[in-house]
């Protein structure tokens, strides 16, 4: 007979979904199998991420998790196959401080990391372990890197920072092209956030100051920022996603009530009502399932992770994990086993 345990482990080994959450404090990521509902927590990787997380990202064929973290060696890199593998190797040439952002190329050929120091952004060629560091932009990001996203076609890269202009975006090649021109209308303030529609059609920015959210059409270069929606999230915009299908856009935030949802048609619809159950805190991820049925919102306070169902409204928030994340939850993402998340 097998066991309750043996049999979510045999399931999650199968490619079923999961859902990570990168924490403050130790053990750093904290992964459980999702089923609408969170399983087990699995056990923890042999070897923990150094310090304090700040992100974490799964490959598309969901083969490696990848966390961005405050010490050296600034991200740690783990086979998945419904547990932690032997971490990764350590690259060559280190990101140069503190991993902020991290993300893998939708073909999962590549790894990047945005970080605190010069030069910002640092990326690498994978194969399931660290290639040699590209060479660095010609112009680089003007500042801390906070967080980094490619197009869903991998052909450019983008680097949200700390000063002006606050985003930078480059073609990508497999090297760093020429940067792209400036948006002619830029994100007001620190960039702590990018991500690209599905379709790779619009680009998204979270940012600290009013309207904490930027959104500009995308088509190898910046459009006309496009229209701020007629409510604006709370306060400070900390990450942003969009839904699977893009037809909504989602800011996580730093006051109540910590989440806004919008519709998304290449404009902003009318923001859906709040949760009944609000996170407990300010709102430091956010990431959709897959199907696009649950959203989920890492955050300051316990339970540090708040999951809803989602049918183009928030339903009743979903039970807390039986083991919570050890402290606050910097970020989330979910995988599957039909894709990418």
């Amino acid at each position: 007979m097998i066991s309750a345990t043996s049999s979510i482990s045999q399931t999650v080994q199968l490619g079923f979904p999961v859902i990570a959450v990168a924490h403050v404090s130790s053990p750093f990521i904290s992964v459980y199998p999702w089923r609408g509902s969170f399983g087990p927590k699995i056990a923890n990787p042999a070897t923990l991420p150094a310090f304090s997380s700040e992100s974490v990202a799964i490959t598309a064929s969901g083969s490696h998790i990848a966390v961005s973290h405050n010490l050296t060696p600034f991200v740690s890199v783990y086979p998945w196959s419904g547990a932690f593998g032997t971490k990764v190797a350590n690259p060559a040439t280190l990101p140069a401080s503190t991993g902020n952002g991290v993300t893998f190329t939708d073909s999962g050929n590549a790894i990047a990391v945005a970080h605190a120091t010069t030069p910002f952004i640092s990326v690498y060629p994978w194969t399931g372990a660290f290639g040699t560091k590209v060479a660095d932009p010609a112009t680089l990001p003007a500042s801390t890197g906070n967080d980094v996203a490619f197009t869903p076609s991998g052909d450019h890269i983008a680097v949200g920072h700390g000063t002006t202009p606050f985003i930078s975006v480059y073609p990508w090649t497999g090297a760093f092209g020429t940067k792209i021109a400036n948006p002619a209308t830029l994100p007001p303030a620190a960039v702590e956030d990018v991500k690209f529609t599905p379709s790779g059609n619009a680009i998204a920015v979270a940012h600290g100051t009013t309207p904490f959210i930027s959104v500009y059409p995308w088509t190898g270069a910046f459009g006309t920022k496009v229209a701020n929606p007629a409510t604006l999230p709370a306060g400070t915009g900390i990450d942003v996603t969009f839904s699977p299908s893009g037809g909504h856009i989602a800011v996580a935030h730093g006051t109540t009530p910590f989440i806004s949802v919008y519709p998304w048609t290449g404009a902003f619809g009318t923001k859906v009502a709040d949760p009944r159950t609000l996170p407990a805190s300010t709102g430091r991820g956010v990431a959709f399932t897959q199907s696009g049925d649950h959203i989920a919102v890492a955050h300051l306070v316990p339970p540090y992770i708040s999951v809803y169902p989602w049918t183009g409204a928030f339903e009743t928030k979903v039970a807390n994990p039986a083991t919570l994340p050890a402290s606050t939850g910097y970020g989330v993402a979910f995988k599957g086993n039909t894709g990418k998340f």
